[in-house]
């Protein structure tokens, strides 16, 4: 990460989500470490919730967030896999508005290969953004939040980081 230490950090709003059938407060581990490295990254944890694998819920949670101005971006957690309740991807492409950033899904599965080889084919990490609010889903296993936040977001939501970053996008993404 390069961080232009003449810049100032400006801390953004960012929403949780867990997507889970079985999870709780009690259990969710992944929601956890997520909600902490925003924390600790300087950044306001804005909202925080647990949303069954369905994704008629999920994108209704997902729009009402993406409909309240005190949040900037949404990390999600969980829902991406092949097996049949894995709808995360499916309730973005539901998303009114929505632009993918294919980038973000190419990147995790290069992160993740590091880490768990060509298991990484199973993720269907990816990423829109949609109405002024960025969305990232990322895997649910805690070594999946864990790349994802550490390779990725950390970075990209950091408006010191060169050459560029999400951040400093922000105020343009309602342009039409």
């Amino acid at each position: 990460m390069a961080i232009d230490e003449a810049k100032t950090f400006t801390p953004i709003n960012i929403a949780v989500l867990t997507v889970s059938d079985t999870r709780t407060s009690a259990d969710d581990t992944s929601g956890d470490i997520l909600a902490a490295r925003v924390t600790s990254a300087g950044h306001a944890l804005a909202a925080r919730m647990i949303v069954r694998d369905n994704a008629d819920l999920l994108a209704d949670q997902i729009d009402a967030w993406i409909d309240d101005p005190a949040i900037d971006a949404i990390v999600s957690t969980g829902g991406t896999g092949l097996t049949g309740r894995d709808v995360t991807p499916e309730a973005l492409s539901r998303i009114d508005g929505a632009r993918d950033i294919p980038g973000f899904g190419e990147l995790f599965r290069w992160l993740s290969y590091q880490t768990i080889g060509t298991s990484t084919v199973q993720s269907r990490a990816c990423a829109i953004v949609a109405r002024g609010t960025y969305i990232f889903a990322l895997p649910g296993s805690n070594g999946a939040v864990k790349d994802g936040w550490d390779g990725i977001l950390a970075e990209q939501l950091d408006s010191r980081n060169r050459p560029c970053n999400f951040v400093e996008l922000m105020p343009r993404l309602r342009e039409v």
